[in-house]
């Protein structure tokens, strides 16, 4: 599931607007917006600040690297 999804989907699930999940996290509206858009240049302290209210934070993952050689 990409990130976008994932903060999307958390944040309808407890019926949260953009503003109040910014608020609650301590960031600012746009990073949130930026989040959700699948903003691929992103702080990662920030991130981890998000996903920490849904008990989750960013992490090495692993990845086909024979995919990406024939991309």
């Amino acid at each position: 599931m990409l990130l976008s999804d994932f903060l999307k989907e958390k944040r309808k699930k407890l019926k949260l607007s953009q503003p109040q999940l910014a608020e609650k996290a301590g960031v600012g509206l746009r990073f949130i917006r930026d989040m959700e858009q699948g903003k691929t240049t992103l702080r990662m302290d920030k991130v981890n600040q998000v996903l920490k209210l849904f008990g989750q934070e960013l992490g090495p993952q692993p990845i086909n690297r024979e995919k990406l050689i024939n991309e």
